[in-house]
């Protein structure tokens, strides 16, 4: 017996409370971005929210700060976005580079030895970062690593090839092994099918991965924080460094150019699973 209370899958009630319950979720995951937004136009110097005035002024400070040398920190937020850039980039590719060949041996092979390797590269996400980052904190002063941006990127590559490789065996699994076999029965070598065959075919998936290990990578913070070093340290770092003692609003102008690209990937990669985009 139906309560009366309870939403019907037919009837109004069902399509009100779903109505609800999604723009809950969307003002829940989106109010810190337009708390962030509204707040990086106030033209006060202090955090107070709503802001009572409204300027351009902390994008023009976050102007000054890529065109002026900064001599108020040990590393300037140029060489900092070029730290993060070069990280996420070497990052990206070699993370897609390592689940390209891992996600099609994975997908074309025991479904057993499937199973339990996708569960071991899974186990990042299930760490919580402050974890991982004490533990490669600890792993790098043992053995005494001097091995500059790696410090950085070693870690970070542990967190993103899970996501990268979802995407790669997302798309292998559209894939029929028959494409293979039709192609080498036509002459083609193995080696040769699953290059002119098999990659162009998960395109999205190797461009989606690509994206989200750019992004992952590039907004990373609780990890690098145990990483970093003087002269090798990222955005969020250096971010979080003007933010110690009080809150400076530049930080929140430089974030909302931050969202703006992020948002600006996400969509890209929206297209991109959907078919709307091509890689090659």
């Amino acid at each position: 017996m139906r309560v009366g209370l309870l939403p019907s899958e037919n009837g109004g009630t069902y399509r009100f409370v779903m109505i609800i319950l999604a723009i809950l979720g969307i003002l829940i995951s989106s109010l810190p971005v337009i708390v962030v937004t509204i707040m990086s136009f106030s033209a006060s110097d202090t955090s107070s929210f709503p802001p009572t005035e409204f300027s351009f002024r902390w994008y023009a400070e976050v102007i000054d700060l890529f065109t002026a040398d900064d001599s108020s920190s040990a590393q300037s937020v140029v060489d900092s976005v070029k730290t993060s850039l070069i990280v996420a980039i070497i990052v990206m590719f070699i993370s897609t580079a390592v689940c390209i060949p891992l996600a099609y041996a994975l997908v074309r092979g025991e479904r057993k030895i499937r199973v339990g390797l996708e569960l071991l590269f899974t186990l990042p996400l299930v760490f919580p970062l402050v974890i991982l980052g004490i533990a490669f904190l600890l792993i790098a002063e043992t053995l005494r690593l001097e091995i500059g941006i790696w410090r950085i990127i070693i870690p970070h590559l542990a967190l993103v090839l899970p996501f990268v490789l979802r995407n790669c065996i997302g798309a292998m699994n559209g894939i029929s092994i028959e494409i293979e076999e039709a192609a080498i029965s036509l002459g083609a070598s193995p080696l040769r099918a699953i290059w002119d065959v098999v990659i162009p075919l998960m395109k999205a998936g190797i461009l989606a991965g690509l994206i989200f290990a750019l992004i992952i990578s590039f907004n990373e913070f609780t990890i690098t924080f145990f990483m970093y070093t003087i002269d090798v340290n990222t955005l969020p770092i250096w971010m979080y460094s003007r933010t110690v003692s009080s809150l400076d609003p530049s930080t929140l102008a430089l974030s909302v150019f931050i969202i703006a690209a992020d948002v600006f990937l996400i969509v890209l990669v929206d297209k991109l699973i959907a078919g709307r985009a091509n890689l090659f």
